[in-house]
């Protein structure tokens, strides 16, 4: 007998659990076939390891219905336009606080590369300032958009800094309201299975048995379903991205200086330290290897950084960070979502970007019958897999391409035998070759072109200068002079971040 699939569980909440409703929300909307329930634990904190996104969630909030300002507001959110990556190069090489930017803006401004035009003669300026106007507006910490634009669109392409738990409550209301879903706290005791390796039910501490057809699996590290009562191994990726602790904690935000609108990676001698900037306070964190690097160390080294004095007035949270993940993040009727599925160091947002990823899929294949789950698992599988590759690819690629030589984490992170057959080709062939769209074939590369042209030429990767036609190389230059003069227009234009900020703040205010 073929069982319909009616009554979806999600198990955990933060921001894994409730993206992860509102995408199945609104997939099933208005579809009396379907309910959902998010299960949350009352006393399970958010981890929380970043608060950092990428330009897709602005996607996201607008296909969920979400008001921008009011997630701006609520959310403590500032706007983010970069990654500025600062002491990742040899600073005898490259000088003292040595840094590039990651941008949001696509480099192709005119729908024609200037890589190859930066390469043959434009290297006395950075990769960023020859291609897009957008490190200027970080440099001078300006706002990617004014309060005319409409929501979710901008002079710039941005995504948020935001605090997390606000953020959860956020999703979590609109979920409830907008999309039907049910919401109840427990603390799952025990997961009992069936004959054939399914989920049954979930235990409750107090007794209870929950039945449901769908299980999704929000539980966090703990991976509570998927790891535990399902048995899936964890597919461990230590041996190439050796990061596995982070120590973190928050500040305040001297609300009297500019508000940055990048994140800030600041390398060290085992890892580095993220510094997110909230209107109100800042999320700093550094990141290491335990095996370079003792906790001892490490708390000095992030104390220094913020320039406090080593006392146990300070209260850092320390998190170990499991590197890797599930062989399948589909097995039977569970799925695993956020850092139950899998998880690796927290530069360029990957954690919340492949929560949001995954469960963008997994609303797209939903299964209505027993009988789909196999077909939808395999599929759903072989994607996230790949997407895990690729992405860690992609985080080892900042280290492959730093010349660093002041510690042993940074040779050991070079070394050939760490780096995957896949990401050693690419590197090969960008010897010879600027990168194209080409080069990533599938839909499912998390990161794509643009995002390794600024990485690559922001660490001074050496591509072979190519040859290039005098029609080609006048118009690159025309091209750059145009990008120049959009960039200073642009910073008379727009408001600083701050400001913007505020008159968002006044504008939510004056409607209510």
């Amino acid at each position: 007998m073929n069982k319909n699939i009616q009554h979806i569980v999600i198990v955990g909440g933060g921001t894994a659990g409730w993206l992860a409703a509102n995408h199945i929300g609104k997939a099933v909307q208005g579809n009396p076939n379907y309910s959902i329930t998010v299960i949350e634990s009352p006393d399970i904190p958010t981890i929380g390891v970043g608060e950092g996104t990428v330009p897709m969630m602005r996607q996201t909030l607008q296909s969920f219905g979400i008001d921008e300002d009011e997630f701006i507001v609520r959310c403590d959110v500032s706007f983010k336009q970069s990654i500025q990556f600062v002491n990742w190069l040899d600073k005898h090489k490259h000088g003292a606080n040595n840094s590039y930017h990651h941008l949001f803006d696509f480099p192709y401004p005119f729908k024609q590369d200037l890589t190859p035009y930066w390469l043959h003669s434009g290297q006395g300026r950075s990769f960023a300032d020859t291609v897009s106007v957008q490190a200027g507006l970080c440099q001078a910490m300006l706002a990617p958009k004014s309060l005319q634009h409409h929501p979710y669109e901008g002079d710039a392409t941005y995504a948020y800094h935001l605090d997390a738990r606000k953020f959860a409550q956020l999703l979590s209301e609109h979920a409830q309201k907008h999309f039907g879903i049910q919401y109840q706290q427990h603390r799952i005791s025990e997961v009992s299975l069936s004959a054939d390796g399914s989920i049954a039910a979930l235990l409750t501490a107090n007794g209870q048995r929950l039945t449901y057809d769908f299980y999704v699996d929000c539980s966090g590290f703990s991976s509570l379903l998927l790891g535990k009562a399902l048995q899936v191994p964890f597919i461990d990726k230590s041996a190439e991205l050796m990061i596995d602790r982070a120590l973190t904690v928050q500040v305040p935000t001297d609300k009297a200086q500019p508000l940055p609108c990048s994140t800030y990676a600041t390398a060290h001698q085992a890892g580095w330290i993220w510094d997110i900037a909230l209107p109100h306070r800042r999320g700093v964190g550094l990141v290491y290897a335990s095996k370079f690097m003792d906790g001892t160390t490490a708390r000095r080294k992030l104390l220094h950084y913020l320039g406090q004095p080593d006392d146990d007035t300070v209260q850092l949270r320390d998190i170990p960070m499991p590197v890797g993940f599930r062989q399948q993040s589909w097995k039977h009727n569970c799925v695993a979502l956020g850092l139950a599925q899998g998880f690796v160091e927290p530069l360029e947002a990957t954690s919340i970007l492949m929560t949001d990823y995954s469960a963008r899929l997994l609303a797209a294949s939903l299964p209505s019958c027993h009988t789909e789950l196999a077909t939808l698992a395999a599929q759903f599988n072989q994607r996230l897999e790949y997407s895990w590759l690729r992405v860690i690819d992609f985080i080892k690629l900042h280290y492959v391409l730093s010349d660093r030589q002041d510690s042993a984490f940074w040779c050991a992170m070079r070394q050939p035998d760490t780096v995957s057959p896949q990401l050693t080709a690419l590197l090969q062939r960008w010897c010879y070759k600027v990168p194209q769209s080409t080069d990533f074939f599938s839909k499912f590369d998390v990161f794509d072109v643009e995002n390794y042209l600024y990485v690559l030429y922001g660490m001074q990767y050496p591509t072979q200068s190519p040859y290039l036609l005098p029609d080609y190389l006048h118009w690159a230059l025309q091209r750059v002079e145009q990008i120049d003069e959009v960039r200073k227009a642009l910073c008379q234009q727009l408001p600083s971040h701050r400001q913007l900020l505020l008159q968002i703040k006044q504008r939510f205010y004056a409607r209510q």
